[in-house]
């Protein structure tokens, strides 16, 4: 039997079934329809221009560039590369004579040293005085003093690691342009810093070691010994300090015209 179905009752039939969009012969390929829009769209705005931070020039860099004592000065207080720069209330820079013979280089800057700009003031200070004297030394006169870090860690905390990388650069162009006879290296971290050495300072003094830089024309013989501030903590310890200081006394005297 023979059924005449029209156009209409088929749609119907569509419409019952629950069909709602009308489909042609062609398939249409969806994903390429969204890309088509998705290239018709509108371009973003440009992003706001950004403003580049100033970065700090590094310290290698700057103390490069010093030629004299008092160009290292005005690098070093104008360095703003270490968080400790705007802690401390100064920059504290050397004392002593530059044409001494000996250096003596510290730790870093106490609160007493913070307040009065030169290193080894107050009970420290003293001390240490004492112990030049006792080989005949003025501190004014036979000896330049500084300290690996120039701006006081707070608390009087003893440097870390990573800042006396970053103030390296600054202390080894202050030893070319002092360029002195010999180095008296006071504190494990002041030994550990010139010395590029990871043992304590009880392995490290009462030796000679060397110190040498593209900036000398020759290596300069270092001693390390105890920081007046740990013999003040630790009188027995004198002791071995005083030996530290013959040695200093001994090899002074022999290079003396």
């Amino acid at each position: 039997m023979t059924v005449d179905i029209t156009p209409f009752d088929l749609l119907r039939w569509y419409l019952d079934a629950g069909a709602d969009e009308a489909i042609g012969e062609a398939a249409i390929d969806r994903f390429k329809a969204v890309s088509e829009v998705k290239r018709e769209a509108p371009p973003p705005p440009p992003p706001a221009a950004k403003t580049a931070a100033p970065v700090s020039a590094t310290a290698a860099h700057l103390a490069d560039g010093c030629r004299t004592l008092a160009d290292l000065k005005a690098a070093m207080e104008a360095f703003d590369g270490l968080p400790l720069t705007r802690t401390a209330t100064t920059t504290v820079f050397a004392d002593g004579n530059p044409e001494a013979r000996l250096m003596v280089i510290g730790e870093a800057p106490g609160q007493e040293e913070d307040r009065a700009g030169r290193p080894f003031v107050g009970r420290s200070g003293i001390l240490l005085n004492k112990m030049l004297a006792s080989i005949g030394l003025e501190r004014e006169r036979d000896v330049y003093i500084t300290n690996v870090l120039a701006w006081r860690p707070l608390e009087n905390r003893k440097p870390a690691p990573d800042e006396v990388a970053v103030c390296l650069p600054f202390l080894v162009r202050h030893i070319e342009l002092i360029d002195p006879a010999m180095i008296l290296l006071l504190g494990g971290a002041a030994a550990s810093a010139v010395l590029a050495r990871n043992e304590g300072i009880n392995r490290l003094r009462g030796q000679w070691h060397d110190f040498a830089s593209p900036g000398l024309s020759h290596p300069v013989p270092v001693i390390a010994s105890f920081h007046p501030a740990y013999l003040l903590r630790t009188p027995e310890a004198k002791r071995a300090a005083w030996k530290d200081l013959l040695m200093v006394k001994t090899r002074l005297d022999a290079k003396t015209p």
